[in-house]
């Protein structure tokens, strides 16, 4: 008999059809909301507790402890709460509440930290790193670590074979938004394999550019822009790397359900704005693909309190 971890991963693959007209390259998109939690993160998530059980380092009845400003929390929370763990998350007060009380209903306790309206930055994913490493002194405690966890980096094999097998091979450019980094190299690595003509392009907030010009700032994307260079960050796996902002990436994720009925999160609106960006570049004939990281449930709250 399955259980809810067994529901991670063979999610769908569709095209977009009236954001693309016939001259513009075909858009297919994941929808990565199937997973349980509505995030990709729950394939990171499992892959990583079950690689801790497997080396040790997570012993039975142990904490999980993690920093996050994106979905991992709540991914992490349903594995803890599956396999029988407490969960710790580590996180700020502009997260969506939406995510924030998801991550409570899974049972994790929070430590939120006071951000005083200043967004993404550089300085806020610093101070929630030292903050984790600190709790995770405490006995039978185990740090994911998401930005130097290297066993994140097998994560993602499973969701580049769904894509290749999803596209019989027939794809042409893939596009991902980096925070970690580690969705997009996993990715981008098992396509390259298959065919290493696929084009592999990075996205990043305009406002916190630092991969691409070095630039750090505040953005409101969240789980992407670290506003330094990510730890398992490997040159030369992206082909490209371009920008979105996130004044653009909102008004894409409101496009993107009115137009096309898909409900996605913020990022997903930075990846789909690239790609629409790349299918009017390439024309028709060529096949992109990008996902749809996590479901726009998780935003409800904030989007209703900005607007």
């Amino acid at each position: 008999m399955n259980t809810v971890l067994d529901a991670i991963g063979n999610t769908s693959l569709v095209q977009l059809n009236r954001l693309v007209d016939a001259d513009m390259a075909t858009i297919a998109v994941k929808l990565e909301w199937e997973n349980p939690t509505g995030s990709m993160k729950d394939r990171m998530a499992l892959n990583v507790i079950e690689r801790a059980e497997q080396a040790g380092t997570l012993q039975p009845g142990g904490t999980i402890i993690e920093y996050t400003g994106g979905s991992t929390g709540t991914s992490l929370a349903l594995v803890a709460a599956a396999k029988g763990y407490t969960c710790k998350i580590i996180t700020y007060d502009q997260v969506s509440p939406d995510k924030l009380n998801h991550m409570k209903m899974l049972g994790a306790e929070l430590v939120i930290l006071d951000n005083q309206g200043k967004g993404i930055t550089k300085e806020l994913i610093e101070r929630m790193v030292t903050t984790a490493k600190e709790l995770s002194q405490q006995p039978n405690s185990f740090l994911v670590n998401q930005l130097e966890n290297p066993y994140q980096l097998t994560s993602y094999d499973q969701l580049g074979e769904e894509i290749w097998q999803q596209t019989n091979g027939d794809i042409d450019v893939f596009i991902h938004s980096v925070g970690t980094a580690v969705s997009f190299m996993g990715v981008s690595k098992y396509l390259k394999k298959k065919n290493p003509k696929i084009t592999c392009i990075a996205v990043e907030p305009e406002e916190s550019a630092f991969l691409s010009r070095g630039e750090t700032g505040s953005h409101d994307i969240e789980g992407v822009g670290i506003g330094y260079r990510p730890p398992l960050w490997e040159d030369g796996i992206a082909d490209q790397i371009r920008t979105v902002s996130t004044k653009r990436s909102i008004e894409m994720m409101s496009q993107l359900a009115t137009v096309e009925g898909l409900f996605s999160g913020i990022s997903a609106g930075s990846n789909v704005a690239t790609a629409i960006d790349v299918a009017k570049e390439l024309g028709p004939g060529s096949t992109i693909v990008t996902l749809l990281c996590d479901s726009g449930m998780k935003y409800l709250t904030k989007l209703q309190y900005e607007n």
